[in-house]
């Protein structure tokens, strides 16, 4: 199906649909996401601020909305980059993709450490130690670049098998928990209303306060769904399977994250106690249903991990290899190069391994974590410019029979989802503790900003509009 749009396909089209959804809900990761920024939201507002978390499902899936519209009519790797790209000009395009790569790279550093650091290093019952924690991240890099170079298939196949087991084990744990609760008593629908630890802070209701910082629970999760536009040169039937694979994801994502969200919270014996701990899940778990249970999630949480890492690096081996075989990456000759028997692009799928070991390596810990932390920021601002990209470019696009259309009611929908973009990057641009992740954006951007000037001097021939070479293998 590339060929239509001026390639020649070197992608195999292997993925079905539920794999299609798998890789847009693995980088989503309710458990994985949840688990991670459960802390966050009882320091800053209190149980009750899981009751923004609808507010963020309803706000990202007017934008994964937008995204499918875009997707199902031009289904290519590279997602955003080759929307702009072909739809306004190439230089914009270009800034798309540079967007989400260095988002994908933020994204991929941040999941990996995460599973070293709060879930392996746990689960075998390793002390914290930064330089421990760095080795088991580029380990975890190294196989999960294999994985992706071996065959997109397995990626799809294993990436399937790790969204089975954490929709199975949310499932559980929110029946679980209800069921613990009802007959221990242990825990109480109060803790729906209760602001805990910061029922006297000054600033709750503040602008950058405690209850606008909760938000970052629904922001920092529901994010990633349009990875499966990235795959859609390996997705079958992707006129269909992939709009519906990124508005699936968010609505399953969603619903049973703000689910298992509430299971938690009324499930909390002690508020302060909870908050104080290193982790909160894992002690609500350990609780009500004892602390073998805490293992068994640890083991959940680090398939859900791994699965979610191994999409993002797919996904920006994807961006790189869409970008180089225009002729717009830096190394593109050897990044556009697809491998003749595995048909993945191998070069571009070790180029994130390699920025990883090097991040990990030369930046120091606290460093490291602001570059991590500059990961929530990029998602945000490339989904309010991919909203309105396409209030820009929406009657250029063409319709496509029987393929996913929002009708007469895209208007209101991106509009809508406009709002919301603005609302989210205010949000996550409020606090003071967003200052440095900023500059740190700013300076990426600005890096990749020098890269294009550089083609637009030197080498404008590859910035030309409507250019779809067919690159030599």
């Amino acid at each position: 199906m590339s060929a239509e749009f001026g390639y020649r396909p070197q992608l195999r089209r292997s993925l079905g649909s539920f794999q299609v959804f798998a890789v847009s809900f693995a980088f989503i990761s309710v458990a994985v996401g949840i688990f991670g920024t459960y802390d966050d939201l009882l320091t800053s507002a209190g149980p009750v601020g899981i009751w923004t978390w609808p507010v963020a499902l309803v706000g990202q899936l007017l934008v994964a909305l937008v995204i499918a519209q875009f997707a199902a009519r031009i289904p290519l790797s590279g997602s955003s980059y080759q929307w702009a790209s072909r739809l306004t000009d190439p230089r914009i395009g270009w800034g798309f993709g540079w967007l989400t790569f260095c988002y994908l790279i933020t994204g991929l550093l941040a999941i990996d450490s995460a599973m070293a650091s709060q879930c392996l290093m746990p689960l075998f019952g390793m002390p914290p130690d930064e330089v421990v924690s760095r080795v088991i991240t580029v380990i975890i890099l190294a196989v999960q670049a294999a994985i992706a170079i071996a065959s997109t298939w397995i990626v799809g196949v294993l990436n399937s098998v790790a969204v089975v087991v954490e929709l199975t084990i949310v499932v559980v744990l929110v029946v679980a928990l209800s069921v613990a609760v009802a007959l221990t008593g242990h825990g109480t629908l109060d803790n729906l209303t209760s602001r805990g630890v910061t029922a006297d802070a000054p600033d709750y209701f503040a602008f950058g306060g405690g209850l606008m910082a909760s938000m970052i629970v629904g922001l920092a999760t529901l994010v990633g769904f349009d990875s499966a536009a990235s795959m859609a040169e390996e997705a079958k039937d992707p006129h269909r399977s992939v709009p519906r694979a990124i508005v699936g994801s968010v609505v399953a994502a969603g619903i049973l994250g703000f689910l298992f969200l509430i299971a938690l919270t009324v499930a909390i014996d002690d508020v302060a106690k909870v908050t104080a701990s290193g982790s909160p899940v894992a002690s609500i778990l350990g609780d009500q249903l004892g602390h073998p249970t805490e293992r068994i999630l640890l083991v959940v949480i680090a398939v859900a991990f791994f699965g979610g890492g191994m999409v993002t690096m797919t996904s920006c081996a994807r961006i790189v290899f869409a970008m180089s075989r225009d002729g717009r990456f830096p190394g593109h000759r050897l990044f556009r190069i697809v491998h003749p028997r595995t048909r993945t692009p191998v070069a571009a799928t070790l180029l994130p391994l390699v920025i990883g070991i090097l991040t990990l390596v030369v930046i120091p810990g606290d460093a490291l974590i602001e570059l991590i932390t500059s990961g929530t920021l990029f998602p945000a601002i490339t989904y309010g410019l991919i909203v309105v990209l396409y209030l820009v470019v929406r009657r250029r696009l063409d319709t496509t029979t029987g393929a996913f259309d929002l009708g007469r009611w895209e208007v209101p929908v991106a509009v809508a989802a406009l709002i919301w973009t603005v609302a989210a990057v205010t949000v996550l641009l409020a606090p003071a503790s967003a200052r440095v992740p900023l500059i740190i954006v700013v300076g990426l951007i600005g890096l990749g900003a020098i890269y294009l000037g550089y083609l637009m001097i030197r080498r404008p021939v590859a910035l030309q509009a409507n250019r779809n070479p067919t690159p030599d293998p």
